[in-house]
């Protein structure tokens, strides 16, 4: 029996942004991102590479202000693309963790698709507050406004670690991983929606 594709595809235009995201939970960690933020298209890739998703990112935003509507409609639309890729979720395992160093630098990702969106973050304080053009104090935004739209359940810990390129780096390798393994069918589970409650 073959699979329904599990392909996700969400354009969003505001007075300040156009978005557009394509993403195919089944593919090879084929990329093609652009939003006008270097270290965030970094962090994207990241997430398509080792999520072995098939990613692509458009995006155009009001630069001449800032990065904050950019990279939040990004992940507004994500978020929302991830979720309309999951489809049922009939068959899937449902739960997914990854722990990813980076040098100096630890990430800790748990992921529950739950259809319930909860976010619990935590990373070291005093970080460098600039990679380029990106705000680090994006990252947990970021994750809030991906969870929104997706809605899972999240928790990303981040106990130690001293470069700010590297912590939130790890994040995102740790986050893709986490993914990955939650959304992947479970041979054991075929025909079978991983709840007891009869809904995700």
């Amino acid at each position: 029996m073959t699979r329904a594709a599990r392909v996700g595809r969400v354009e969003r235009t505001t007075k300040e942004t156009s978005v557009l995201v394509e993403i195919d939970l089944d593919g090879s960690g084929k990329v093609d991102v652009s939003t006008g933020v270097g270290f965030y298209d970094h962090m994207l890739d990241q997430l398509g590479r080792h999520g072995l998703f098939d990613l692509t990112v458009k995006t155009d935003g009001d630069l001449h202000i800032d990065t904050h509507h950019t990279i939040e409609d990004t992940a507004l639309a994500l978020g929302a693309a991830f979720r309309q890729a999951l489809g049922d979720k009939v068959g899937i395992y449902r739960f997914g963790n990854c722990t990813v160093p980076l040098d100096e630098s630890l990430a800790q990702v748990t992921v529950d698709l739950s259809g319930r969106p909860y976010l619990v973050h935590t990373e070291p304080e005093n970080m460098a507050p600039m990679i380029g053009t990106y705000d680090t104090t994006m990252t947990r935004h970021i994750l809030e406004s991906f969870v929104a739209q997706a809605q899972i359940a999240l928790h990303v810990h981040v106990p130690y670690g001293r470069n700010a390129h590297h912590i939130v780096e790890c994040q995102f390798k740790a986050l893709a991983r986490a993914l990955r393994y939650a959304s992947e069918h479970d041979p054991r589970a075929a025909g079978i929606l991983p709840s007891t409650k009869g809904a995700l």
